[in-house]
């Protein structure tokens, strides 16, 4: 595993992290999810990625991971979703980062994003402020934003945040040149979800309807296909572009991990071929902004 500085923060991250929104279904088996993180951390995964609304997966981490807390990095989302209290009020912004410790059974939390924040919310300057003062408390390491476009951009600016996160893959190229070479600059952690772009290449025919439509549209418009290395360069291609900390990849196939684990053994895209895909996305770019 390769392992890059978070920004400024003071600690590193793998290049390859740990999406966990699909072991927050609750239909999953304690002991398959236990032995999928597990085996993700046996091999060299250290940043845990999740949020309040991916159902149990707080809790999991909590429970089957808290034994390996010190060599950890959790990340998780705030904002929303506790009753009594209004979403993006400073109130629910400790309140959420309160439970999420709780819930991960641990007394920090490395990373806290603020959870598709409207801009609106971020300018008023109560949620950052709270998320702030939790960092001066030591609950928090690093303040952070996970979201897209207009909010994403404003986010980038901060000087509360340390951390951004937003969708970046093959099909999502703007933050590439719009955003990520200031968070370098003014040393911002950058997470990148989304690396495999939701799959659209499994897709024979236009998936309407479903998650991955919009990117299989862009796939075709840009007219790349790699075949039966669509997964491993996809993933090579967002994991080592200059500037990104981390990207997020989710699964609870032990099939799927061992397989992107080999592609980042493999290291970077040859120039020409990441040449050939952001060429492809400058010149057939129809103002596709960043998924939510």
């Amino acid at each position: 595993m390769i392992y890059n500085l978070f920004g400024s923060a003071g600690f590193t991250v793998s290049v390859l992290g740990f999406g966990a929104g699909e072991i927050g279904d609750g239909s999953l088996s304690e002991d398959h999810v236990g032995s999928i993180v597990n085996q993700a951390a046996d091999a060299g995964i250290t940043l845990f990625d999740t949020a309040r609304g991916y159902g149990e997966s707080e809790r999991r981490i909590g429970r089957h991971l808290s034994w390996r807390r010190k060599d950890l990095i959790l990340s998780t989302k705030v904002g929303y979703g506790i009753h009594g209290l209004a979403d993006w009020s400073y109130d629910i912004i400790l309140a959420g980062i309160h439970e999420a410790m709780a819930l991960m059974r641990t007394d920090y939390i490395d990373i806290v994003h603020l959870h598709s924040c409207p801009i609106e919310v971020l300018q008023r300057g109560e949620v950052l402020h709270a998320l702030d003062q939790a960092r001066q408390q030591g609950k928090i390491r690093v303040a952070a934003y996970s979201g897209e476009n207009e909010a994403l951009r404003f986010a980038a600016e901060s000087a509360v945040l340390g951390g951004l996160q937003s969708s970046v893959n093959v099909f999502d190229q703007r933050v590439i040149d719009e955003v990520i070479p200031g968070a370098v600059k003014n040393g911002k952690g950058y997470i990148a979800k989304r690396p495999l772009g939701n799959i659209p290449w499994k897709y024979t025919d236009q998936p309407v309807g479903a998650y991955a439509e919009t990117y299989w549209l862009r796939m075709k418009a840009m007219g790349l296909d790699f075949g039966s290395q669509w997964t491993e360069t996809a993933l090579r291609f967002t994991a080592f572009h200059t500037g990104i900390s981390s990207c997020i990849a989710g699964t609870t196939n032990p099939v799927n991990l061992m397989a992107n684990l080999a592609a980042i053994e493999k290291g970077p895209l040859p120039n020409e071929v990441v040449s050939q895909i952001r060429q492809a996305f400058k010149t057939h770019d129809q103002n596709w902004t960043g998924e939510v």
